[in-house]
């Protein structure tokens, strides 16, 4: 029966070492009989750098990933690895590193065999093939478990085997599309962590996809965010979730509360908006496209409750919900009937009562300030 999983946290051998190559994508388009797919996506990866495509089904991140890997070819574009034009090149031709969701390993083949594979296919000598072999299960905790099949594994246990046969013959780029899906949040959490310390100490290039904003927050050095086939914003998890542009990255990273209303004022030093349901909410100095009415974002998490009458607004606590060490409270504010309810998340141990009147307010550096798409922005 396979184990359960231990992770390790081992140091890495002094002659496991690598380097990351950067990465350019330059508009990228890739369309599916009237259906495009991909839409003049470009970006600069550097190397040594922890990327990921984040969006959900049919944002254009697998793709994308896809056609860096040249298992799909662009209708137009290119894509630069370490300097070298890979656009049209065959997948076998690019030397880059693939890991799935489905650990696709050799059902016949024992884990130090589906490691040694890679190397075998491209001739490497058998003295430098056992040392590089041993080298990487080593790194991964996995040496005990060489001669094993993939059904006496853990699901784990044979994405961490996956991951050895990417590694192992250095390639300069590291692609994975939603590795860590099929596993439970506990095993997922501890992988990451592994994942991460891997990609830093041998200084990988790693091209990541995924649909969980909570994994990409944890594993990126920068994001790209992903939508109808474009990039939304590309940055860091926290310019992301601190400082989004669109509404929808408000939204996907954040869960943003939005409040309508309009600019009652605009200085170098923050913005005014006089909400539909008649408080004043400050926000951070930012760039509003003129419009009529605006959206004022701000997160679950951001949001702090205050005397009633205070605050930007006053409300009547609807709803209170445990989990673990958060509550999520919601709140109707007086006169918000067209806006709903206002979503906040609280330590446990300050929930209010239900029924509580209460006001909420929030720092104005946690507020950003849209153009309401509805209403002419």
């Amino acid at each position: 029966m396979p184990e359960a999983d231990v992770m390790p946290s081992l140091a890495l051998p002094e002659t496991l070492t690598g380097s990351g190559k950067p990465v350019s994508v330059t508009r990228l388009r890739k369309t599916y009989g009237g259906v495009t797919a991909v839409d003049e996506v470009s970006m600069e990866i550097a190397a040594g750098e922890f990327v990921t495509f984040l969006g959900s089904s049919g944002s254009g991140k697998t793709t994308t990933l896809m056609m860096i890997a040249g298992f799909c070819e662009p209708d137009s574009g290119s894509i630069v690895v370490g300097g070298h034009d890979m656009t049209r090149l065959a997948p076998q031709k690019r030397g880059l590193g693939f890991v799935f969701q489905q650990y696709l390993l050799f059902p016949h083949m024992t884990v130090w065999e589906n490691v040694a594979f890679p190397l075998q296919l491209r001739g490497v000598p058998k003295a430098e093939l056992r040392r590089r072999v041993g080298e990487t299960l080593e790194m991964a905790g996995l040496s005990a478990m060489a001669r094993r099949r993939p059904r006496e594994l853990s699901g784990g246990q044979q994405q961490r085997v996956a991951l050895c046969r990417a590694l192992v013959y250095r390639p300069p780029v590291i692609l994975m599309d939603e590795p860590l899906g099929a596993l439970d949040k506990k095993l997922r959490d501890q992988l990451q962590t592994e994942i991460k310390r891997i990609q830093r100490e041998l200084g990988l290039t790693v091209i990541y996809v995924t649909h969980d904003q909570e994994e990409a927050l944890v594993l990126s050095d920068r994001i790209a965010v992903m939508r109808d086939g474009r990039i939304d914003q590309f940055d860091t998890p926290q310019e992301l979730f601190e400082r989004p542009r669109t509404p929808f990255v408000a939204d996907f990273l954040g869960a943003a509360n939005f409040l309508p209303g309009q600019v009652a004022e605009q200085t170098a030093d923050h913005i005014l908006v006089r909400l539909d349901t008649g408080g004043l909410l400050k926000a951070r100095p930012q760039a509003v496209p003129p419009a009529p009415k605006v959206l004022a974002a701000v997160q679950p998490g951001r949001l702090v409750l205050c005397p009633a009458g205070d605050g930007f607004c006053t409300g009547t606590v609807e709803t209170v919900t445990y989990v673990g060490t958060l509550v999520r409270v919601t709140v109707r504010p007086d006169g918000g009937a067209d806006t709903g309810c206002v979503r906040l998340e609280l330590p446990a141990g300050r929930a209010p009562a239900l029924g509580a009147r209460v006001g909420l307010t929030a720092d104005p550096g946690n507020v950003s300030v849209f153009a309401d798409p509805e209403h002419g922005g």
